[in-house]
């Protein structure tokens, strides 16, 4: 019982969270994802593990990403996108990132649960993920769970948002997936 409980308490957060997010992000994202030449995703624990969802969508999709921090990531140069995934926008290493993109001229996104932040002051577009009253401690779901789970349940939804305007077919899809697994 305590456990129909608790998923039924991750559900209802999320679901509030996702019911306070700006409905039209999935259009604006898709349409800096197709201004950039590459795209470069960056956050820190698990919202980088998040960034990773959403890399490996993308690339799915056709565009041209990077992870920042792996050792064939390429420099970042004028024409591409930073997408920085940060609950606080804060994140010493994440606005060292965000520094270096805009010295040389790339366009910042920040993804995050509070835009009036360092990097949401340098970023070209900011996606608050629901409300900061939202975001306020719940029992069950400590240290930033509610912004990541439902950071990466938006994010698959701007996916789901992105393939189907461009009409991309799963079986092309699959093609670009991984074959060494």
């Amino acid at each position: 019982m305590w456990q129909q409980e608790n998923q039924k308490l991750v559900i209802n957060k999320i679901s509030a969270i996702l019911d306070a997010t700006d409905l039209a992000y999935a259009e604006q994202m898709t349409e800096m994802f197709d201004g950039a030449r590459r795209i470069f995703i960056s956050g820190a624990g698990r919202s980088k593990l998040v960034g990773n969802f959403l890399g490996m969508r993308l690339m799915h999709s056709g565009y041209d990403v990077s992870m920042v921090g792996e050792i064939v990531t390429p420099s970042i140069k004028g024409g591409d996108l930073l997408i920085i995934i940060s609950g606080s926008g804060e994140t010493e290493q994440l606005v060292a990132f965000t520094n270096k993109a805009k010295s040389v001229g790339a366009k910042i996104v920040l993804i995050c649960s509070k835009a009036e932040s360092t990097i949401g002051d340098l970023a070209d577009g900011v996606f608050q993920i629901g409300k900061q009253d939202l975001y306020k401690t719940v029992k069950g779901m400590p240290m930033g769970t509610v912004f990541e789970l439902s950071t990466l349940v938006f994010l698959e939804s701007v996916v789901s948002h992105l393939i189907w305007e461009k009409e991309i077919p799963e079986e092309k899809m699959r093609e670009r997936h991984a074959n060494m697994e």
